[in-house]
């Protein structure tokens, strides 16, 4: 698995498109031999081929419970335990994400955060990038969901920043709704990671997204879930690390340069006393950019799309 993983990690960190989409096909072939259950009679040969290869429709989701006895999941649980092969801590998604000299056509663009380029127009090369981003968050979401002490990496503004600069207005709405659904990720059982995404003016994003007369029913539909999500009252994180109008306010872009952590999980500072919040107070919070926040809660109360009802 190292190796495969080695192989996956040279080609995301390539600047060239065709050997990200080889890498990007290669992890996502991993994370399906792992989460995806196939036919007892497949032969060896063609199991060795699916680690590459993208997920068939005979595939079914695993058990939850049945991955914590399955060799491949256990030692690919123990490889994201490390610096290495953490695919969070890696350079590759702020490579493909900040792709300045990204070149799926053989050639150089002039973007960044997936946006078009300055002129206005939208090329071919813009578009295979969104691609690639689309797909790269797709797999961080992945890598989040099985490795759930990754998230709290995200506790850290250089990591917290990636996902809230891809919220820019001008980008598409594949990637702004993919967006959200990796930061719902991030943000599940961490309410440390909560309170970096508020420092960093999280809830302005969202909303003046939201507000946006660009922004497409789609993603709008996507924002409305995730305010559901963020208003939901918060418990501390005691078991993540052990488990194997058109004017609206803008955020500045964070135009930070992702670099490489020299810390361990947990490194965005807090611990076992983190600091939660209720549904009231969140409330609070988004009522300094949204009205009617209190029709969002009371909707929340009766409608319970989570599973669990407000008290």
């Amino acid at each position: 698995m190292e190796s495969l993983l080695s192989l996956s990690f040279d080609y995301l960190s390539s600047f060239d498109g065709g050997k990200i989409r080889k890498g990007l096909r290669q992890l996502e072939g991993l994370l399906a031999q792992i989460c995806l259950s196939r036919s007892s009679n497949t032969s060896a040969a063609d199991k060795r081929r699916s680690v590459v290869a993208s997920p068939t429709k005979e595939q079914t989701p695993k058990q939850l419970a049945s991955l914590k006895d399955d060799p491949a999941f256990r030692e690919f649980f123990k490889l994201q335990e490390g610096f290495e092969w953490n695919g969070i801590q890696s350079e590759w998604p702020s490579k493909i994400i900040y792709a300045n000299e990204l070149t799926p056509s053989g050639y150089s663009t002039d973007r960044m955060l997936g946006k078009t380029a300055r002129e206005g127009k939208q090329s071919d090369a813009d578009g295979q990038n969104d691609l690639l981003i689309v797909a790269t968050l797709d797999l961080l979401q992945g890598i989040l969901l099985i490795h759930p002490p990754s998230r709290s990496l995200f506790a850290r503004e250089i990591y917290m920043n990636l996902l809230l600069d891809l919220l820019d207005p001008l980008n598409c709405p594949a990637i702004q709704s993919s967006t959200l659904l990796t930061l719902v990720t991030t943000l599940l059982s961490h309410p440390l990671n909560t309170r970096t995404f508020e420092t960093l003016d999280g809830l302005l994003t969202v909303t003046s997204l939201f507000k946006s007369r660009s922004t497409s029913r789609e993603v709008k539909m996507k924002l409305v879930e995730f305010l559901y999500f963020y208003l939901m009252p918060e418990t501390p994180n005691s078991s993540a690390l052990s488990a194997p109008s058109t004017a609206v306010l803008q955020r500045s872009p964070s135009k930070h340069a992702f670099s490489r952590s020299v810390n361990s999980f947990g490194g965005g500072g807090g611990g076992e006393d983190e600091d939660t919040k209720t549904t009231e107070e969140k409330q609070s919070l988004l009522g300094k950019y949204l009205n009617n926040v209190e029709d969002l809660v009371e909707d929340l109360r009766e409608s319970a799309p989570f599973g669990a009802a407000l008290a």
